[in-house]
């Protein structure tokens, strides 16, 4: 038989981080710090929101943009969020979840050979998507002493004549990094000059530690250049919702929107509806779940460091970086023995792109008392590395 199989299928990778999350569900009293999941329940009222609209029969589906009621509400939204306006009839589109938005616009932007720019470590979606829409990758490593933020000499070194869009993931994943305002305003500057377009990943932008979130949409002459893509999983814990989306110029959206039309139709009714009363009434729930990983994230950094692993502060999203070269092993060999001998999950950095080697991902979306437990587990298991190390 014939191979029925695509060559460029075949060619991407699994992605690293679900490898140690399906291990950890067959291992009893394991702890897994490994998913990206808030630990919380959507919130009553949007659960609610979402019931109430089964119970009226709402499972039509919607214009392929989405609701305009929701897509009216993320307008109203981003003004007071991020100061930015949209058009909510041309310039918004309802995705199943920020994933969806993020392969829309690379299949709407790209052309053969066009080249994308990827900093990494980041989220594991961004350099796949780029290829399946026959972009090329071009990865930027973000470096620790920057403390994995992009600067503008970065990028610049990295632009060739077939660069035609930056991806921005920040705040990030896995590094808990973010960019200040004048960080994006440097970055501005190259992209005007340089002729680029930005695909913009906030969807951590609720999850902000180091003051409000900073928008590149904001800074003059980068909304019409910019897709930004957002969503409701992070900051209203509505993972399984599966609901994002996309602003950005009309032309874009148009095109993604097409696509979106013939792929998908439109996003889940009843989570759109639910998403109207997240965006309305949410912003309350919002600051708890913030507060609460927000001392997680402070409890991590002190005790990380009070074991002796280096450990940049993270400022955003719910993950820490912590190094583990000091080891002499790679991250997937410390993760393995890690889940093996003391029965916690965490990701290795090399999930994230190849200059994550030497970290480790440790998300905090998880309940103090189970970071007490792992922290617990890994100072013992770093205590032993250390005296297996002295005895050579």
């Amino acid at each position: 038989m014939r191979n029925p199989l695509s060559d460029k299928a075949v060619s991407i990778p699994w992605s690293g981080i679900r490898k140690f999350f399906d291990v950890v569900n067959e291992m009893p009293d394991a702890i897994s710090l490994g998913v990206g999941e808030p630990d919380f329940d959507t919130p009553w009222h949007i659960r609610d929101e979402g019931i109430y609209t089964l119970e009226k029969g709402r499972t039509f589906y919607t214009s392929n943009a989405g609701l305009k009621e929701l897509r009216e509400e993320i307008v109203r939204y981003l003004e007071r969020r991020i100061h930015v306006s949209y058009d909510p009839l041309r310039e918004v589109l309802i995705t199943v979840g920020g994933s969806e938005g993020i392969d829309m616009a690379f299949r709407a932007m790209l052309n053969p050979g066009d080249e994308v720019l990827i900093p990494q470590p980041s989220y594991v979606s961004y350099e796949p998507c780029c290829v399946l829409a026959d972009g090329v990758p071009v990865i930027i490593e973000l470096k620790e002493e920057n403390e994995f933020r992009l600067t503008a000499q970065e990028l610049r070194d990295a632009i060739t004549d077939k660069t035609k869009i930056l991806v921005l993931p920040f705040p990030n994943n896995p590094t808990g990094a973010i960019m200040t305002q004048k960080d994006l305003e440097e970055i501005a500057e190259v992209i005007i000059e340089k002729d680029l377009y930005v695909l913009s990943d906030e969807i951590y932008s609720e999850l902000s530690y180091a003051g409000d979130h900073v928008s590149i949409t904001g800074i003059p002459g980068m909304r019409e250049r910019t897709i930004l893509i957002n969503g409701f999983s992070k900051a209203y814990a509505m993972t399984g919702w599966r609901l994002g989306y996309a602003c950005g110029p009309a032309e874009i959206i148009s095109q993604m929107t097409k696509l979106h039309q013939y792929a998908i139709m439109c996003a889940p009714t009843n989570s759109q509806y639910a998403a109207v009363e997240a965006l309305k009434n949410g912003d309350d729930d919002v600051a708890v779940m913030r507060e609460a990983y927000d001392q997680r994230r402070r409890f991590l950094v002190h005790t990380l460091r009070e074991m002796g692993l280096s450990c940049f502060e993270p400022y955003g999203a719910f993950y820490i970086f912590p190094s583990v070269k000091e080891f002499g092993m790679t991250s997937e060999e410390f993760a393995t023995r890690f889940l093996k001998e003391e029965k916690v999950a965490v990701v290795p950095g090399t999930a994230f792109g190849a200059c994550g080697e030497g970290f480790l991902r440790i998300s905090y979306a998880y309940s103090l008392e189970d970071l007490k437990e792992a922290t617990s587990r890994l100072a013992r298991f770093v205590e032993k590395l250390r005296a297996e190390k002295g005895a050579k």
